[in-house]
């Protein structure tokens, strides 16, 4: 068994942090990566290995959809800085799909 990997994504709270530091409450939505350290409890095995294959693929899914939308927006828009939300905005979503999703898998027993 290759080992609950999932946990340490809750380290990357700590970058949350930074928006103390630098005075840029974007960094505060980092703190949210402490909900992570949660899946540590889970036992580890082969259901739980296929719901996060199952969870990272919606992700990817929604990723490819949110990168295209923003691309064809900031194309016609031809502005810079709704490239730049978008992406913040992807980064957001591919996490709460995945989560949500892996929430999803675990409880339905899919």
């Amino acid at each position: 068994m290759r080992g609950n990997w999932l946990k340490y994504l809750g380290l990357l709270g700590f970058l949350g942090l930074l928006g103390y530091f630098t005075s840029n409450t974007g960094f505060y939505g980092f703190f949210g990566f402490f909900g992570f350290f949660g899946f540590s409890k889970m036992k580890d095995d082969e259901r739980m290995h296929a719901n996060i294959n199952k969870s990272a693929r919606n992700a990817f899914i929604a990723s490819i959809l949110i990168y295209a939308a923003t691309m064809v927006c900031g194309a016609i828009i031809d502005d810079y800085i709704v490239m730049a939300y978008g992406f913040a905005i992807n980064f957001a979503v591919i996490i709460l799909v995945f989560t949500f999703s892996f929430q999803h898998y675990d409880h339905s027993g899919r």
